[in-house]
């Protein structure tokens, strides 16, 4: 038997057990599932329609993180669908972008540090979007938690001082403050000392694994990404979910009235909600 040959048959050998792999563990993951989201499904109304009820009530919002990969979608979905009379960009430098589209964007660099310095940037939004996160593999398990946790937090305060009524946090699957794992510790316990702002309505979304080609390297991460990318071509899961319906989710989300005043939507809500309402 020929190298090549030899080669090609180890290598359809690893793919057809790899195949079997995805579809048990698929199964697994469907049994452990998380509940069917039949509220967001039931609520799947015109959005065209709410959109532009929501529109004629000239609402303004702030977007924190929107350099980052979550950011960016939420920003081109909120473009795209024109709800908000005025966006704002709340980050620690100025972004460049070149489509006309988001020429009327209005940009507040701050320095997260000092937040309290630049409480006037996060006054007169009625609506507050935070995607702001980094990881402990670069920056550190400080500078991880001083992120995470301190700047989101610090951020919360300053936009309820300043007359915000919805705070919406994008988070991540299995944040409990209890946890013996320091991310799901910190996000749990920034869930709930946000809660604890009391805003008009605060909604926080725990998204799974985002199927998203990152521009930074993190081989992990890739590494996950094609794995749950291959299981959710085989079967839905509460695993894993494409990073624009993360953003679809939270605009649609914005339009719809929610049964109470915190509301946390899970990897299969997100899921069901991202790509069930139509815009």
């Amino acid at each position: 038997m020929s190298v090549m040959k030899l080669l090609d048959t180890t290598l359809g050998k690893a793919t057809g057990l790899l195949t079997v792999i995805i579809v048990v563990i698929a199964a697994l993951f469907n049994y452990f599932d998380d509940p069917d989201p039949v509220k967001y499904i039931s609520m799947a109304e015109d959005m065209k329609t709410l959109g532009e009820n929501f529109r004629q009530q000239n609402k303004s919002c702030f977007i924190l993180g929107a350099s980052g990969e979550t950011g960016r979608m939420l920003l081109q979905d909120l473009l795209g669908r024109n709800i908000f009379s005025k966006i704002t960009l709340i980050g620690r430098r100025q972004l460049t972008f070149e489509d006309k589209a988001y020429e009327n964007l209005v940009q507040e660099v701050v320095d997260f540090e000092k937040l309290d310095a630049y409480a006037a940037s996060f006054q007169g939004h009625d609506v507050g979007y935070c995607c702001l996160g980094t990881t402990r593999a670069k920056a550190g398990t400080e500078g991880f938690i001083r992120v995470d946790h301190d700047y989101v937090l610090k951020s919360a305060e300053l936009a309820k001082a300043g007359g915000c009524a919805q705070f919406h946090l994008e988070s991540s699957r299995g944040a409990d403050k209890n946890s013996n794992f320091l991310y799901l510790k910190v996000k749990g316990q920034v869930e709930a000392e946000i809660e604890a702002l009391a805003f008009d309505r605060y909604a926080i979304y725990r998204p799974g694994v985002l199927l998203v080609d990152r521009q930074e390297s993190r081989p992990s991460e890739w590494m996950a990404r094609k794995f749950f990318g291959a299981v959710s071509a085989v079967w839905s899961t509460s695993m894993s979910v494409p990073i624009q319906v993360v953003a679809t989710a939270m605009v649609s989300n914005t339009l719809l009235q929610p049964e109470q005043k915190t509301e946390i939507l899970e990897n299969k809500a997100i899921t069901a909600l991202g790509k069930s309402v139509g815009k």
